[in-house]
């Protein structure tokens, strides 16, 4: 069963930069998409970016659009968190839907693996 394992989380001032990064533990991603979610307390988990694999094509959630770059270096994904703010503070996930699964979603519920999560704490 895939795995998603993330790392790069931590603690960041305002205006600071951290990279997240998501593989895949005992196996490949065998989807054509995968995400990053976000859930802060008391809040339900939220879309972030999302990229098909091959690379042409990435969405991401306006409240991280032009901050937030998602990429693939061969078998790992990466979130690249510029400009972060408070708001920004949140447990970081990597999800992949179902293998085989061809379509897009920035629902949650589309998701079928999920990785354990990294925190991401932004100071003011």
């Amino acid at each position: 069963q895939v795995q998603p394992v993330e790392s790069g989380g931590g603690l960041v001032q305002t205006g600071g930069s951290l990279r997240l990064s998501c593989v895949a533990s005992g196996g490949t991603f065998n989807s054509d998409f995968v995400g990053w979610f976000r859930q802060a307390p008391g809040k339900e988990r939220e879309f972030v970016a999302g990229m098909r694999w091959t690379g042409d094509f990435n969405y991401y959630a306006d409240s991280v659009k032009g901050r937030f770059t998602i990429s693939r270096d061969a078998a790992t994904v990466h979130l690249q968190m510029n400009s972060l703010k408070p708001e920004d503070t949140a447990v970081y996930y990597c999800a992949a839907p179902s293998s085989g699964a061809v379509g897009f979603s920035i629902s949650a519920h589309y998701y079928k693996y999920w990785g354990q999560g990294t925190q991401v704490t932004v100071s003011s």
